[in-house]
């Protein structure tokens, strides 16, 4: 705000966020049967809120099977106790990137 005392001007700061990308990517586990799989990417900023995991072409949720975690720019998916059905492609997406093990 400029204000001279009889006149009186505004203006606004507008910021875009720039769009989250993948600086490290996922790796390929294997295991065995009844084990636990972890897989972890890390982001280049903290705010990515459209962040996804999928298995094949399925979106993946916490739940009892799976464990999902954000701290900070680290992103990490656990697989409980993995079964022969788990096999497969596992891709993490976020915006327009993605990386998939």
């Amino acid at each position: 705000t400029c204000d001279t005392g009889d006149q009186q001007t505004m203006a606004a700061v507008h910021l875009k966020e720039p769009a989250a990308t993948i600086v490290e990517r996922l790796k390929d586990v294997a295991a065995y049967e009844g084990e636990d799989v972890v897989f972890e990417c890390r982001l280049s900023q903290e705010t990515a809120r459209d962040a996804q995991w999928f298995l094949g072409d399925v979106p993946l949720q916490s739940n009892e099977m799976n464990e999902i975690r954000v701290q900070g720019t680290h992103h990490s998916l656990i697989l409980r106790k993995v079964t022969l059905e788990d096999c497969g492609s596992i891709t993490f997406k976020v915006g327009q990137h993605s990386s998939a093990a």
